[in-house]
């Protein structure tokens, strides 16, 4: 008798003992139990811990709440200004009802993947290229909208969406390149014209300074001098020596001698030279006609 209670006892604890073992269930800090009782969803979630279920009428699925990071295949799309790129993205997103995540979706994880490839091309297509290259934050903002206003009611929450590259073709890539290489010597060029205008400005300025101290152009042509000489690598041949200018300028600044009055010496009256003319000599004559004809 007392061994077939012992044996009784024994198969008691040993049917507990695989009872528990069967309904046991540890659920991890960063995890939540849903429990199906019946293939029914029971109203209570399980927390991390440990937990019991019923063997072979419970159900227990574990549902991870951390955040998933989640990268998007590149898409290919146009642009709204017709420029073909291939652009891709990352996804974070958290399950935060996890009764809705696995009742109202078969795999929220595809589903998420999915909404966010077709939202991607969305956004490509309402864009432009400039936009997707300097204005990412803006597009950002927009995709997670689009893909979290559905994922909403899957029981998943949209952390954040991060566009990661935009490819461009090769010609676009060369054309862009020219323009950016335009546009910088362009603002070079303008930036040497200023220079030019406030050097210029300068310059008059120090001219009329070294035109009221003429040394100072002496001074300014030795500067000169010592700046080109500093190399070594070239020779310098002045014409003339700079004391032949300094001695020529102080010949030009020199004052004229004044001339001393002289008395004019007297001289003798001359007497006027007058013309003298040969003398007349002797007339021949001719007799009038009235003596000629007295004499008839």
């Amino acid at each position: 008798m007392v061994e077939e209670l012992v044996a009784a006892g024994v198969t008691l604890v040993s049917a507990g003992a695989v009872y528990v073992m069967a309904a046991a269930r540890v659920v991890k800090q960063y995890e939540r139990g849903v429990v199906f009782r019946l293939g029914k969803l029971r109203s209570e979630v399980r927390g991390p811990g440990f937990t019991m279920i019923v063997p072979g009428i419970d159900k227990l699925r574990k549902v991870n709440m951390q955040i998933v990071t989640m990268p998007v295949p590149a898409q290919e799309g146009i642009t709204r200004d017709n420029v073909t790129v291939r652009v891709d993205a990352v996804v974070y997103f958290k399950v935060t009802a996890p009764a809705e995540a696995v009742v109202r979706v078969e795999d929220y994880r595809f589903a998420v993947s999915q909404m966010a490839q077709t939202s991607l091309r969305s956004i490509i297509g309402k864009s432009e290229l400039d936009d997707l290259l300097s204005n990412r934050e803006k597009l950002n903002q927009g995709l997670e909208l689009m893909i979290d206003s559905p994922a909403v009611e899957w029981g998943v929450t949209i952390d954040r969406v991060e566009i990661k590259d935009v490819s461009l073709p090769e010609t676009m890539k060369r054309s862009m390149a020219r323009q950016a290489e335009a546009d910088r010597e362009r603002r070079a060029r303008v930036i040497n014209a200023d220079a030019e205008l406030q050097a210029s400005k300068k310059l008059a300025e120090a001219a009329q300074q070294m035109a009221d101290t003429p040394a100072a152009l002496q001074l300014r042509l030795l500067q000169t001098v010592v700046a080109v000489a500093a190399e070594k690598n070239s020779t310098l041949v002045l014409p003339f020596p700079v004391e032949l200018l300094r001695f020529l300028e102080k010949a030009q600044q020199a004052p004229t001698v004044p001339q001393v009055d002289r008395q004019p010496v007297p001289t003798a009256p001359q007497q006027p030279v007058q013309e003298q003319l040969p003398s007349p000599g002797p007339r021949l004559g001719l007799a009038p006609e009235g003596a000629n004809s007295g004499q008839a």
